[in-house]
Order: C-alpha cells, then structure tokens, then sequence
C-alpha cells in the first residue's frame, strides 16, 4: 500500500465512521476544533484505524500527541514502514 492509499483510506474511514465530509478532510483540520471530535471520538478513532490496518496502535504513546489529520497520516505511515522493514 503507497503512502497515497493509506491516508486516502485513513479519510474514508474517519469519514465513515463520524459522518464527516471527505472535503474537510485535510492534512491541516485540527481533530477538535475543525472535525469536531472529542476525547470519546479518540478512542473510537483508534479502534477504527487498528481495524482498518491491521495493527494495534493503543499503546503507542506517539498517539497521545496527535492533534491534525496530517499527525495521524504520518504516524500511520511511519507505521506501516516500521512494520514493513520487520518482516
């Protein structure tokens, strides 16, 4: 999967699951004060990214410090490369 796929599907999911509209989805949108997301959000964020990659990311403590879309579609990214290079 290209850096491209990832955070496009990254936006489908988000947009899936909290009923956002894919234009507002952009690298710059802050998760509470333009997606409107709260700390509950978070968490259900979370689930849905680990579903939708296949890893597990809760006890990451880069998590903690996301704030845009663009820190969630580099800290995924990093992700998967990581994952990649331990296979």
């Amino acid at each position: 999967m290209t850096d491209p796929e990832i955070v496009e599907k990254i936006n489908a999911s988000l947009s899936e699951e909290f009923e956002l509209e894919l234009t507002s989805m952009v690298p710059e949108a802050s998760l509470f004060d333009d997606l409107e997301l709260d700390s509950l959000d978070l968490v259900d964020m979370v689930i849905v990214l680990e579903q939708a990659f296949g890893f597990k990311i809760r006890e990451e403590e880069e998590i903690r410090s996301i704030r845009t879309l663009g820190d969630i579609h580099a800290f995924v990214i990093r992700k998967k490369h990581q994952i990649r290079q331990n296979l």
